[in-house]
Formats: structure tokens, C-alpha cells, sequence
């Protein structure tokens, strides 16, 4: 066995289980689950005693699609599992039987051995690429591990890709051999079966995090300033249009969750999005969408396109998109913004000339002049050497020229990621703060004014750890509705 470069215990339902990161004798470091051993004996106990539980226990469709449901199942199965095998097994430890309970739960209702990667909150991915290898994690300091986890059969592997697709109301089979969803717990799943994955079915788990980030922890964590925060939240306050830019896992859907919060309460929200990712203050007024892939017959698909046709019809303040991929898309979104509704998505993009770049040219393809309706594009960055996510771009769109061939979007950078690794201003403001005078009535000196109380209200946030998405939300709240009793508990008063 190779040296331990770090153990620590995940909890797993009912018990506790410890992982090793090692260097093995492999390329890459392993990711190593210390589970007690079952004998053979007792795993026919084990079978038999989760016949009995199927027998006793019916599961509706609520169970399958509600996750409160869910954890009120996890509990009566602990419950019943746990009176079955003590008279099966009356001489077992309490720590014994807890393992055996859990390692119940984890079959019975979960995905086996993967509920004990999926409970851990250092990884961010889990991969099944076929049941005759280790399965592989994305660890948040280590990067890719190969585990000690191998699925027995393709058969299983097939088995837990159906378990996912029924919680969402699908199915995964051979004339339909793809399947994109989410688990109860709001992770990312996707899944691939032979003969389309030549080597065996796969399963690939996007893992989100459990509470969900907010903009205290970005300011916190140094991914953004303070001021960016505040200026940031100073464009939403004033319901100017945004785009939240970057490549894969920059953190660009968890930038948008981080800003809603700056909306006000008493804004109507509709949420846009592919798979459910959004975690809003339960306070806000918020109605989120998803869309639905067509049935194996063809029919009933609620396309992105859809939702956002739909989403003016139900008279949104705000509206938010989960992200932006073709022109009709774009269209409506751009529509929105022309119509006077607030407008926030996210897209695929390296860089602020990037997103003016890909949103002009096919398959997105607006006209250069409905791009004006932007004002904001934000471009997070992932430095993947060093594990970590920063703010790389603030930018505002500033309008084109009135001579046709000057008629093209032209971006200004207000801030920048130096190669430092510092976030410093760039370029003065210009066309947000011409809205916000002619909007506002304010003067220049108002509006940084209002910002830097803004940045007061932040500061006091992190330097008081209030970072949970609900009193995030609150403070804000009482930012709109009594700022002077909020500044004065900040001042100490």
C-alpha cells in the first residue's frame, strides 16, 4: 500500500466511513473506502431481510420524485430494517447493526456503494465507465482518483442509470440509450449504456453543494472584491440586463444563485433551466421551470424555447436562464430585455469579446443591434492548477456607433483579473452609469456613494459569517425595507 496523503471520515446515513486519498503504484493518486467486510452469511441475511421490507413497504410516486419523501422513506426503512435484523441477528453490536441498516438504505433506495462518493463533500464528480473497472472521483484538491469502488455487473450499473431516469419521470434502455437528469439531491447525472459507450454502461454524477454558495462566501473565498459585489448588486437593484460568462465549472451558475439575492422581494422571478441548479431565499416571490425531453414516443417536450415564450406570458419582473445555446433562444431573450423585463443567463464563453463574438455569429446569430439591450457581462475563470475560481472580466457594453459599418458592439473592461491573481478596476464606468443617472436622478458621486454602502453591508456579512442563502437574503431584504435601522446595527449604533 502506498503513503496516505490524507484520511478522513464520511457519514453515510447511518454510519461512518473512512477514505484514504493514496499514492498508489498507479499513475494517479487512489481514492480508497474502508468499509468493515460483510461475510457471505450475512449478506444472505441482508437479501432476506430486504425482501421483507419490499413486501411491507409501498412506494408511490410521490417517494420517487419528492426529496423531503424521500428522506421520510430513508427513515422508515432505518427504522423497519433495523427491528428486522435484530431478530434476525440479535447478537450484532449496535455499530454493527447501524452498518448493516445503512448498507440497506444505500440498496434499497439509493445507488450502493456510489452513496458512499455522493455523501462526500470534497468531491465533485463520480464516474462509472464500465462495471469491469474502479470507478473514478473528481477531488476538489487532488483532481481525478481512481477509486477501490467497482459495480459488480453492467447489469447494476444499467440498474442505478434506471433508478435515476424513474426519479425523473424517464427511462434509459437500449432504443434509448441516453439519459440526462438529476438526483433527489439536485446533483447532475448522466448516463450511457452498450453498445453507444463501447466499453460498458456509464454513469457520470455532477455533485452540487449541499448549501448552496452565496455572495458572502464569494467575497470570503476571494473569487470577487467587495466592490464588484456591491457594483454588481448596484445593476441588479436597477434591473439592468446581465450575462454571467466562463468555460466549464468557472462557477458561472454558481455566480448567477449568489446574485438573486440582491433582487427585490417584492420582484416576480422566473427561472429558466435545463436541469434544477437555482436555490433562492424561500422568501422570494420565484416560480422556477425546467424543461422536460420528449417521451419515448416522441411526444411531450417542454423545450428551453418553450419555458421562456411561456415565462412573458406570466408577467416576470426578472427573468433568469439557466443558459444560453441556440438562436431562438437568444431571440427571446433579447426580445425580453427590449420589452422592459430584467434579464440574467449564463454562456459558454473565455472572455467578454468572446460572448459578443458568439452571441452575433451562428448558431446564435442575433443582430448586433439587439445586443445593445445587454449592459453587463461578467466572466468568471477557472485556474485549474490551483484548484480555484475567480472573477476574470466585468464588462459593460457600450452603444455602437451610429454609422452603419461602426454599428457593432463595443465592450469596455471595468475590471480585470490581474496575472498577479488580484481583481482591480480596469476602465471608469461609463454607459451603466449614464442608466442609472437618467433612471435615477442620481449624480455620479450618489451612485458611488450608494455603492460603497452597499460594500458596507457586505463587509458586515463576511465579517459576521452570514452566509447561509436565507439570512444573506434577509439582510438584503432589510437593506430595501429599513435600510437606516440595518446601517445603524452595522455602524454599532
Amino acid at each position: 500500500m502506498g503513503k496516505i496523503v490524507k484520511t478522513y471520515e464520511v457519514p453515510v446515513d447511518e454510519r461512518k466511513v473512512r477514505v484514504n486519498i493514496v499514492d498508489g503504484d498507479d499513475l494517479v493518486k487512489l481514492y480508497k473506502v474502508k468499509s468493515p467486510p460483510i461475510s457471505a452469511a450475512t449478506q444472505s441475511i441482508l437479501e432476506s431481510v430486504k425482501e421483507d421490507m419490499l413486501k411491507e413497504t409501498k412506494i408511490g410516486a410521490q417517494e420517487v420524485f419528492d426529496a423531503r419523501a424521500i428522506e421520510r422513506l430513508k427513515k422508515e426503512f432505518t427504522e423497519k430494517s433495523d427491528k428486522i435484523i435484530s431478530k434476525k441477528l440479535p447478537a450484532l453490536s449496535p455499530a454493527v447493526k447501524k452498518t448493516l441498516v445503512s448498507h440497506l438504505i444505500s440498496d434499497m433506495i439509493g445507488l450502493g456503494d456510489l452513496e458512499i462518493p455522493l455523501a462526500d463533500p470534497e468531491l465533485e464528480e463520480i464516474v462509472v465507465n464500465t462495471a469491469s473497472e474502479p470507478s473514478w472521483v473528481y477531488h476538489k484538491k487532488f483532481g481525478w482518483l481512481k477509486t477501490n469502488i467497482i459495480i459488480p455487473s453492467e447489469k447494476q450499473v444499467q440498474n442505478y442509470a434506471s433508478i435515476i431516469a424513474r426519479r425523473v419521470g424517464r427511462q434509459i434502455t437500449t432504443l434509448e440509450p441516453l439519459l440526462d437528469a438529476h438526483l433527489v439531491t439536485g446533483d447532475r447525472a448522466n448516463a450511457t449504456l452498450f453498445p453507444v459507450s463501447t466499453k460498458g454502461n456509464t454513469i457520470t454524477i455532477r455533485k452540487f453543494r449541499r448549501k448552496p454558495w452565496t455572495i458572502t462566501d464569494f467575497i470570503a473565498n476571494e473569487t470577487l472584491t467587495t466592490e464588484i459585489a456591491a457594483f454588481m448588486w448596484l445593476v441588479i437593484q436597477y434591473e439592468l440586463n446581465m450575462i454571467i460568462a466562463g468555460g466549464t465549472s468557472s462557477g458561472k451558475a454558481f455566480l448567477l444563485n449568489t446574485l438573486m439575492p440582491f433582487i427585490q422581494p417584492n420582484h416576480r422571478i422566473i427561472s429558466i433551466e435545463d436541469t434544477r441548479e437555482l436555490q433562492l431565499p424561500d422568501f422570494l416571490h420565484w416560480v422556477p421551470l425546467t424543461s422536460r425531453l420528449p417521451n419515448p414516443e416522441g411526444k411531450g417536450e417542454v423545450s428551453m424555447l418553450d419555458l421562456m415564450v411561456n415565462s412573458l406570458r406570466m408577467r416576470p419582473d426578472r427573468i433568469v436562464v439557466g443558459e444560453i445555446r441556440r438562436g431562438p433562444q437568444a431571440e427571446v431573450l433579447f426580445e425580453a430585455m427590449h420589452t422592459g423585463h430584467s434579464v440574467y443567463a449564463t454562456l459558454h464563453a473565455d472572455t467578454a469579446e468572446q460572448v459578443v463574438r458568439r452571441m452575433t455569429n451562428p448558431p446564435i446569430n442575433i443582430p448586433s443591434v439587439m445586443l445593445e439591450a445587454l449592459h453587463l457581462i461578467v466572466v468568471q475563470y477557472r485556474d485549474r492548477r490551483k484548484g480555484i475560481r475567480k472573477t476574470y472580466q466585468v464588462a459593460e457594453l457600450l452603444p455602437a456607433g451610429e454609422i452603419e459599418e461602426k454599428r457593432k458592439a463595443k465592450i469596455s473592461i471595468l475590471y480585470r483579473l490581474k496575472p498577479s491573481g488580484v481583481i482591480s478596476a480596469h476602465n471608469p464606468c461609463v454607459r451603466v452609469f449614464d442608466i442609472l443617472r437618467m433612471h435615477t436622478g442620481m449624480t455620479d458621486n450618489e451612485i458611488i456613494s450608494d455603492m460603497k454602502e452597499k460594500m458596507k453591508v457586505l463587509s458586515y456579512m463576511v465579517k459576521n459569517s452570514i452566509n447561509d442563502v436565507n439570512e444573506v437574503g434577509r439582510t438584503i431584504a432589510q437593506y430595501y425595507s429599513d435600510k437606516d435601522s440595518l446601517m445603524k446595527k452595522i455602524k454599532g449604533k
